[in-house]
């Protein structure tokens, strides 16, 4: 009865950050979207400092008609955004977020787990594109596609250099093994990961799939209503999730300058929200790059810088051990 309990709590606990944080960086976008730019919209709604900014947004989703075009694939069409948003929930079970096992699901093989359920969530985007029957729509998907290929590679190979000097596939495991010096020689993995990342969520620079002066809206141009809020929801859940695991893999999860024990989802929570804001900061701060420029820095770039962490991890391994 005690170990159903323990799971049940665990899964309510991963089930209300999933429900609370997306939004919550949802909300800080507008706010520091506003101060950045200049924007007053976003500073209106509710009087104090724009507060009712995130009802006003749900209010308005709520209200506007679900349309599902003519030609489309229905099922497809309405299934698109329960695939984009949900593989998210799963991932933040694998994710530790302080000692003493405070995760939802401790996995022998995390790092595998995480990343391979974060592909999937791409799968929306595809789904989306597919079944709209709209040519943008399809040219979206497309190029969602070519960047899914593009920049999974790079990812995959950031993490294995940081699994190749923890020596195991296990999130709390990686932790534990992690030592402060490791951040100068897997600061560049950690790079690579992170700007993986946004281009798989396709974040600007890399909103390609979405650039609004050439495709509208890419794969989601015909999704409105509360289908087009899960697709964004979706968003803001994957950029959780991506410093949430570039904090675990690169940064010490929960270690901190004044020990773990106690505050050591602190921590945690304190890098996922500053990495958070840089997402946003990047967002108000780059132009968005042109297709040929997003698939020559994953190629070219991304990939041998990649290669060359998991090589040098390889070697600092070997005087380490010898």
């Amino acid at each position: 009865m005690s170990d159903a309990l323990d799971i049940a709590l665990r899964l309510v606990a991963v089930f209300v950050v999933f429900l609370v944080f997306p939004l919550v960086i949802g909300q800080t976008e507008h706010k520091v979207m506003a101060h950045m730019q200049g924007r007053l919209g976003p500073m209106y709604a509710g009087g104090f400092h724009g507060w009712a900014q995130l009802v006003a947004d749900g209010v308005k989703f709520a209200q506007k008609e679900d349309i599902v075009p003519a030609g489309a694939d229905r099922r497809i069409f309405q299934l698109a955004p329960a695939v984009a948003l949900l593989p998210y929930l799963l991932v933040l079970v694998a994710i530790p977020i302080g000692p003493h096992n405070a995760v939802g699901q401790a996995l022998d093989a995390g790092i595998f787990f995480v990343l391979a359920v974060m592909g999937v969530g791409v799968l929306g985007s595809l789904m989306a594109g597919w079944a709209s029957a709209n040519k943008f729509s399809l040219l979206g998907g497309l190029r969602t596609a070519a960047q899914l290929l593009a920049y999974e590679l790079p990812m995959l190979l950031a993490a294995a250099s940081v699994a190749m000097a923890a020596g195991t596939l296990s999130l709390p495991g990686i932790i534990e093994a992690f030592h402060w010096w490791w951040v100068p020689w897997q600061i560049v993995g950690g790079v690579v990961f992170f700007t993986a990342g946004l281009a798989e969520l396709q974040r600007p620079p890399f909103d390609m799939p979405v650039a609004d002066s050439e495709i509208i809206f890419g794969a989601y141009t015909e999704y409105t209503g509360l289908r087009f809020a899960l697709f964004l929801l979706a968003e803001y859940a994957g950029i959780v999730v991506l410093c949430a695991l570039t904090s675990v893999l690169f940064l010490g999860g929960w270690h901190g300058p004044f020990g773990a024990d106690g505050l050591g989802w602190l921590w945690t929570l304190l890098k996922t929200v500053i990495l958070a804001f840089g997402v946003i900061w990047l967002r108000v701060t780059y132009p968005r790059l042109r297709e040929d420029q997003l698939q020559k820095l994953a190629w070219t770039v991304l990939i041998p810088l990649a290669l060359a962490q998991i090589a040098l991890t390889g070697v600092v391994k070997v005087v380490i051990s010898s």
